[in-house]
Parts: C-alpha cells; sequence; structure tokens
C-alpha cells in the first residue's frame, strides 16, 4: 500500500481519504481548516505537516477547487513540488481548462515527479463509498504508481490517454452536461411544486419516466428535502461553466444551454446562495413564482 498526502478535505475530499483508509493507504489528510485536518485524524488519517507528509509520499491527491488553488499547493510558497521524492506521482482532481494540466505536468517532469490529470465525479456520497468516476490521463507509469488508490476511490477509473489534457476536457464536456442538468431539475421540481405536486411523488414517477437523468435522481430529493447544504455549491457550477463558455467562445462555437445555465447560476451567486448547495438555485424559481419550497427536516442543517 502506499504513503498517501491528500491535500482538500471538503465534501468530496473527506470521502476520498475515508475511502483510501479502508483500503489500507497511509494517508495524511490535510486541508486549511485546521478543525476539518484534526477529525480526519480523528477516524484514521496520519498526523503531520504537509512539507513532512511531501517528502516521504508516494502520491499526492489535490482535491481543491481550481487551477489557482492547484498552482499554490505545488508551486506556491511552501509548495510540495519541491519536496516530492522523485518519481512520486501527483493525481490532479479539480476542474479547470486542459491547457492548465498541460502545463502542471510539463513542471513536474521537470523535477522529476509524475501528473495524472484526474478530475472526479459523483458526488460527496459516492465518495465516501469509494465509488467515484475518474476521468483521467497521464503517462502509463503515472497510472502504474496510482493505481491502487484509484482503485480505492473510484467504481470506474476511464483511462483517456498517455499525456495531461484528455481528463479535464472531459470532465469540462461531463460540467456542461451536468450544470444544464442541475437547473432542469431545479426548475422541473419548482414547476410541477407550483402546480400542486408532491415532491417525494414527482421523484417516485419521473425517476421511472423519460424525463429522468443522474441529477434528476441525485438532486430532486435534495429539494424535496429542504436540504441545500453544499455537497456541490452553486459556485462549483459558476466557476464550471465559466470554462465551458471561455473553451467554446475561443472556438467560435454557441453553447446556448450552458450560457443559460451560468447565468441562472450567476444570478443564485449574486442572491447570496453561493456556497449553498447547487440546487439552491431551484429558490430562485420559488421566489420568481411564488412558490413554497420544502423546509430542511428539524434537527438537520440546512443550506442558506
Amino acid at each position: 500500500m502506499s504513503n498517501v498526502l491528500l491535500i482538500g478535505l471538503g465534501a468530496m475530499g473527506f470521502g476520498m481519504g475515508r475511502s483510501l483508509l479502508r483500503a489500507g493507504h497511509a494517508v495524511c489528510g490535510i486541508d486549511i481548516d485546521a478543525a476539518v485536518t484534526a477529525r480526519f485524524v480523528e477516524v484514521g488519517g496520519l498526523g503531520s505537516s504537509r512539507a513532512e507528509a511531501a517528502a516521504t509520499a508516494d502520491i499526492a491527491i489535490l482535491v481543491v477547487v481550481n487551477a489557482r488553488q492547484t498552482e499554490d499547493v505545488l508551486f506556491g510558497e511552501g509548495g510540495i513540488a519541491d519536496r516530492l521524492p522523485n518519481g512520486a506521482v501527483v493525481v490532479s482532481c479539480a476542474t479547470f481548462a486542459p491547457e492548465h494540466a498541460v502545463d502542471f505536468e510539463s513542471r513536474l517532469q521537470a523535477r522529476n515527479v509524475l501528473y495524472l490529470d484526474a478530475p472526479i465525479s459523483g458526488g460527496s456520497a459516492r465518495a465516501a463509498e469509494g465509488k467515484l468516476s475518474i476521468m483521467a490521463s497521464g503517462h502509463p507509469d503515472a497510472f502504474a504508481m496510482a493505481g491502487a488508490a484509484l482503485d480505492a476511490m473510484a467504481e470506474t477509473v476511464f483511462e483517456l490517454g498517455d499525456r495531461a489534457g484528455a481528463g479535464s476536457a472531459m470532465k469540462i464536456v461531463n460540467q456542461l452536461l451536468a450544470g444544464i442538468h442541475v437547473l432542469a431539475t431545479a426548475e422541473a421540481m419548482c414547476f410541477g411544486i407550483g402546480q400542486g405536486i408532491d415532491p417525494h411523488r414527482m421523484i417516485e414517477v419521473i425517476t421511472r419516466s423519460a424525463g429522468s437523468s443522474w441529477m434528476f435522481q441525485n438532486r430532486g430529493p435534495y429539494i424535496a428535502d429542504g436540504d441545500y447544504r453544499p455537497h456541490s455549491a452553486v459556485d462549483i457550477f459558476v466557476k464550471d461553466l465559466g470554462i465551458v463558455r471561455q473553451i467554446a467562445a475561443a472556438s467560435g462555437m454557441s453553447v446556448r444551454l450552458a450560457d443559460a445555465a451560468f447565468e441562472r447560476f450567476q444570478a443564485a451567486r449574486e442572491a447570496g446562495y453561493g456556497s449553498a448547495g447547487d440546487v439552491a438555485v431551484a429558490k430562485m424559481y420559488a421566489e420568481e413564482g411564488g412558490i413554497v419550497l420544502p423546509e430542511a427536516a428539524r434537527g438537520r442543517t440546512g443550506g442558506s
């Protein structure tokens, strides 16, 4: 088993860390929130500084938000790139434009460190179960080094090529669809509630009908339960659909559905829902239509 440095213990990273621990890996988890880092130690993670853990890591898994944070972790002040042993592999899970993945791979290769462009999909629950989908590309040696850890975290690992960039490109395609489907779920749920349909009954029917999607099945129950905790935040889709639009604009392609979804998520962010679960976009529809959405069950904290 491997020595793993896991940086980023948010909704996805914490579950990924627990999956790695179950598989027998030695995992040092680091988060900007010291209380979260301490909680990871309580469930079996190793307590160590980032510098100390990097010096002995076979694998460094970065579950941060964007390219800027990835850059900072790798090459910023106290960055791990110059501390990792020769032959170690960085598994980068953030969503960003492919050009950043290509750049990170090149700069790490110059330091004799491998890089795996490995965005993730599946949500926090599947992360905790070790059932993510990982869209990965990189040198075969990187796959070989990280293979056991990937298998611990994922139900499916898609090998998309022998150099960085392809994994990130595929994830952006996924996020284009995911953002549109989250928005469609919010719109449909609010529309149905406004027609007097019980939200749980709506989920029962639609998930067995042609209008269903993975996002409807996954996110619909959050709206029905009044659960706006940040399993995945509104801000994530502002970022990711922004990337989709930038890439499309550079090629001259129109992505009108992605544009519409971006504008709706951006409006939700401006309304103060940026850190809430992505289904908080439903509140925009509810406010417009005078629709009363379900509230969270007593004793459980919902998002803003």
